[in-house]
C-alpha cells in the first residue's frame, strides 16, 4: 500500500477507498465483528487489503469518507484491542492526512479572506474540515493541525453580514440538493452538512480537554441559532433541515410540520449535538431539553416518518444516535424507547444497497449494538459525531 498525490485510481480502486459506499466500511464491519466474537480476524485482514489494494488518494479533495483519511480511520479501528497492527501503514497515512489538513485550512483561509461564501465541500462531516477535524481528535488531539481546525470552526460558526442581513459563516449559496433548490443559498442545519456537526465537533473538542481561542463563545452562539429556530408541537420539538434567506428575514421557516428524525439531517442528529454541547458547558437546562427532544423522535409519529434502514435516513442511524445520548444520561426516557426500535431494525426488510452510509452494511455494524449491548469496540461511530 502507498499513500501518494497526485495518484491515478481505476473506478474500483477509487470506490473501495470510500467509507460511504466502498470497502473501507465492509472491512469496519468485519473488523466489529472480529472484536466481538462474531467474526474472524482473516475475513477483517482480507477485507483491509482490498480496500488498500492501490495506491491510497491522498489529495486535498480527500476527507474521513474518502481516500486517507478513510483508509486511516479504518486502520485505528483495527487497533481496537490493543494490537499494534499496519503501524506503518497508519503512520504514513496519518502523515498525509495532516499534510492535506494543512492543505485545505490554507484553501478555507484564502476563501474567508476573499469574503467568499462557504461550500459543502470545504466543511461538512463528509467531506470537508468538520469530518477531518473528528479524525484528528480521536488521534492526533494534540496536533496544531487540529487546533488550526478548531480554530477555523470557531471562525466558521460566527455570523457574517450580506446582502443586507446577518447571516451564518456556514452559509452556502449552493443548493442542498439539486430537488430542493434554494435561490439565494442557505444555511444547513443538520449533522451531516451545517450547524449540528460544527457544534458536535466543537463540543466533543471541549470534551476532550481541547480548546482554542472563542470555542466557548462558539458553542454558545451555535446554542442559541439552534433556539431561534427551534419548533415545538405535540409530539416533540424539530428543527428545519436548512433556512434560507426569506426565512432569516421573517424569522419563520417553511415548513408547518418536522421532516423525519434522521441522523443526518433531523431533530435526531440536531438533539444529539445539543446534547454534547450541554455536557461540554455543564448546561443541565439544555441537557434535558435535547434528551426530551431525541426521546420523542423515538415514538409514533415522529419515528414513523422513517421509511429504510439504514444510517444516514433511517432506524439504524436514529438508534445508534439514540445509544449514545443514552449512555450520557441517568434519565431513562431515550433508554426506555430503544428495544422498540432495535425490534423495527431486526425485522427491517434490507434492500441491494451493501455500502455503510445508507445500505446493509450500517445497518449490520448498528445490529451488533443491538446484539451485544455494548458501545463499538471500533468506535465505528465516532465517523457520525455521536461518539
Amino acid at each position: 500500500m502507498t499513500a501518494a498525490t497526485p495518484v491515478t485510481l481505476t473506478v474500483a480502486q477509487a470506490g473501495a477507498q470510500s467509507l460511504a459506499s466502498g470497502t473501507v466500511g465492509h472491512a469496519l464491519l468485519a473488523i466489529e465483528r472480529a472484536t466481538n466474537g462474531a467474526g474472524d480476524w482473516a475475513t477483517a485482514q482480507r477485507l483491509i487489503k482490498q480496500a488498500t489494494a492501490g495506491p491510497v488518494d491522498a489529495a486535498p479533495h480527500c476527507a474521513l469518507y474518502y481516500g486517507a483519511p478513510a483508509i486511516a480511520f479504518l486502520l485505528h479501528a483495527a487497533t481496537v484491542d490493543g494490537r499494534d497492527r499496519y503501524p506503518a501503514a497508519r503512520q504514513a497515512l496519518d502523515r498525509h492526512v495532516r499534510r492535506l489538513t494543512r492543505a485545505r485550512l490554507t484553501n478555507a483561509t484564502d476563501r474567508l479572506r476573499d469574503g467568499r461564501p462557504a461550500t459543502f465541500a470545504e466543511y461538512d462531516l463528509f467531506t470537508g474540515l468538520i469530518g477531518i477535524g473528528g479524525l484528528l481528535l480521536h488521534h492526533a488531539p494534540g496536533s496544531s493541525e487540529m487546533g488550526d481546525v478548531l480554530r477555523y470552526a470557531v471562525r466558521l460558526a460566527g455570523p457574517r453580514y450580506h446582502d443586507g442581513m446577518h447571516i451564518p459563516g456556514w452559509w452556502v449559496e449552493h443548493d442542498p440538493d439539486p430537488l430542493y433548490p434554494t435561490p439565494g443559498g442557505h444555511a444547513n442545519l443538520g449533522m451531516a452538512h451545517g450547524a449540528a456537526g460544527l457544534l458536535a465537533l466543537l463540543a466533543h473538542a471541549s470534551r476532550h480537554g481541547r480548546h482554542v481561542e472563542g470555542q466557548a463563545e462558539a458553542i454558545r452562539w451555535l446554542c442559541a441559532w439552534f433556539d431561534q429556530w427551534r419548533q415545538d408541537s405535540a409530539h416533540g420539538a424539530w428543527w428545519p433541515q436548512w433556512i434560507t434567506g426569506e426565512q432569516v428575514r421573517t424569522g419563520r421557516p417553511a415548513h408547518d410540520g418536522p421532516g423525519r428524525p434522521s441522523w443526518c439531517y433531523g431533530a435526531a442528529g440536531i438533539a444529539r449535538a445539543q446534547q454534547l454541547a450541554a455536557i461540554a458547558t455543564g448546561d443541565r437546562t439544555r441537557k434535558t431539553s435535547a434528551e426530551l427532544a431525541l426521546a420523542a423522535c423515538l415514538t409514533s409519529p415522529q419515528r414513523d416518518r422513517l421509511t429504510d434502514p439504514g444510517l444516514c435516513h433511517g432506524y439504524a442511524g436514529l438508534y445508534q444516535t439514540a445509544y449514545r445520548a443514552a449512555a450520557d444520561t441517568t434519565n431513562p426516557v431515550i433508554a426506555d424507547q430503544l428495544p422498540a426500535l432495535a425490534a423495527l431494525i431486526t425485522n427491517a426488510e434490507h434492500g441491494n444497497d451493501i455500502g455503510f452510509l445508507s445500505g446493509n452494511t450500517g445497518v449490520a455494524l448498528t445490529t451488533e449494538t443491538i446484539r451485544t449491548g455494548q458501545p463499538p469496540h471500533t468506535r465505528w461511530d465516532a465517523c457520525l459525531l455521536i461518539a
